[in-house]
């Protein structure tokens, strides 16, 4: 039977198609392969006739969930959904399939078909996209966040003090650790510590260390932070909840370059660039004495602020993309995306955990889901309820075209019409913003806008 099967005559109409496209039996062998599905599994036609398809494949859905059979078992076809295959080399290869039910001419079903498409260029394009919206770990390619990608590198240069805010789980660390990498003290040590996290007592000891004798069960000395930085970057964050004494002994090494160990006599000197952070108004605890104005204007000579997710929606797909893909590699799996629902409900989320919060749901969401989309049910529980109403809510965009199409019209209105102006702050062609806009159904205006701008 496998014989005869690779021994009939290939369909020139099948193999005029530039998408793969197969047909199984019932028992799940290859009963048609063409020219195309060669092409893309450097499998040949020859060898895939006759084999069950999941050992043609190997695709990371084939074991838990695959599409095939979904669409057998509920006569439900599958559109266009990113799986990943393994071809004849052994290397992964993303592809987006659509199925359907084969029937024969008393419509009887005999066995199923699937066609595929290579995205493995769009892949390709997407990761060299992604890169220029990137700063070492920073994702982004909001305005707000393109400000900050475009100053970053003079800040790290400078060696000044550098003053960051912005609310817990912004990425003030990744933005203090990116000034070090691009500072010429990349070479010494980047030491981070959390003020907020521990009292006077222990947090003196941790940033100047201590000498043997100084206290009980110091039997020898013991180096602070400020050593360990020497040469290097030292961030301490939660810079507002140092204590008024501590202010007093964080004002002196900025201002004479050295400091005293616990128990010790003699000054030490420190040469560190100081990068502090904050999530409160630091400006605010001046004014209300519970911050001292000579330490706040030392340590505020560069002030970066960072916004809150929510007021760069336009940053939550790359996120996602940037977690699903760390994910999958930390976890050994093969998860391709989420449906248009999922990204519907985590863009109309307002994360007060910010890039934090939406890191956990991702996480979530992989224990849950094994292979294929992130579905509405791998959200955690307060989402998933979002999700479920979602069809009853008036979201500003429940699809990326619709976010699309809001993103587009918002800064074309900002900039009255100056379609030069609103694709600049989108980070995409003039040329580009016009033809989007018209396939959206976007009005613009017969005068560009370049008038009012002079």
């Amino acid at each position: 039977m496998t014989n005869d099967l690779a021994n009939k005559t290939p369909d020139p109409i099948l193999d005029s198609i530039t998408d793969g496209v197969f047909t199984v039996d019932k028992e799940w062998r290859v009963t048609s392969f063409n020219r195309a599905a060669e092409q893309i599994t450097g499998v040949p036609r020859a060898e895939a006739i006759g084999r069950r398809c999941c050992d043609v494949f190997r695709a990371s859905i084939c074991e838990a969930s695959c599409a095939l059979r979904h669409t057998l078992e509920t006569g439900t076809p599958v559109i266009n959904q990113t799986v990943y295959i393994v071809d004849a080399k052994g290397r992964r290869i993303p592809i987006s399939i659509s199925t359907a039910i084969l029937r024969n001419a008393a419509d009887q079903t005999i066995g199923g078909v699937e066609t595929f498409r290579d995205l493995s260029l769009v892949e390709e394009l997407r990761k060299e996209l992604n890169a220029s919206y990137s700063f070492a770990d920073i994702i982004g390619r909001s305005p707000a966040m393109r400000q900050l990608f475009d100053i970053l590198p003079e800040v790290a240069r400078s060696d000044s003090a550098v003053l960051i805010e912005g609310p817990s789980g912004t990425g003030k660390e990744l933005f203090a650790r990116a000034i070090h990498d691009l500072s010429g003290r990349k070479a010494k040590r980047f030491v981070a510590i959390n003020c907020g996290a521990l009292p006077d007592s222990l947090l003196e000891s941790e940033l100047f260390g201590y000498k043997a004798g100084a206290f009980t069960d110091a039997r020898k000395d013991k180096p602070g932070r400020f050593a360990l930085a020497d040469g290097g970057t030292i961030f301490l964050d939660e810079i507002a909840d140092v204590s008024p004494a501590m202010q007093s002994r964080l004002l002196r090494v900025l201002q004479e370059r050295v400091y005293e160990p616990l128990g010790g006599i003699e000054p030490v000197k420190t040469n560190v660039r100081l990068v502090t952070a904050t999530h409160a108004d630091l400006r605010e605890r001046v004014q209300q004495g519970k911050f001292r104005e000579d330490l706040f204007y030392r340590i505020n000579v560069v002030r970066m602020v960072l916004p809150t997710l929510r007021n760069r929606r336009e940053d939550i797909p790359l996120l996602i993309e940037h977690f699903i893909h760390r994910f999958n590699r930390i976890k050994e799996k093969d998860i391709a995306g989420v449906t248009e629902t999922v990204m519907a409900t985590l863009l109309a989320h307002d994360y007060p955990g910010n890039v934090r919060e939406l890191e956990n749901i991702i996480e979530h969401a992989f224990v849950l889901c094994h292979s294929g989309l992130i579905q509405p049910q791998h959200l955690p529980s307060p989402l998933l309820e979002r999700a479920l109403e979602t069809p009853k809510r008036r979201l500003p965009a429940t699809t990326l075209r619709d976010m699309e199409a809001v993103m587009i019209g918002d800064a074309l209105r900002k900039h009255h019409g100056n379609r030069q102006a609103a694709a600049r702050e989108l980070g995409i062609n003039p040329a580009t913003l016009y033809r989007k806009a018209k396939t959206l159904g976007i009005p613009l205006p017969d005068d560009d806008g370049r008038r009012i701008m002079r």
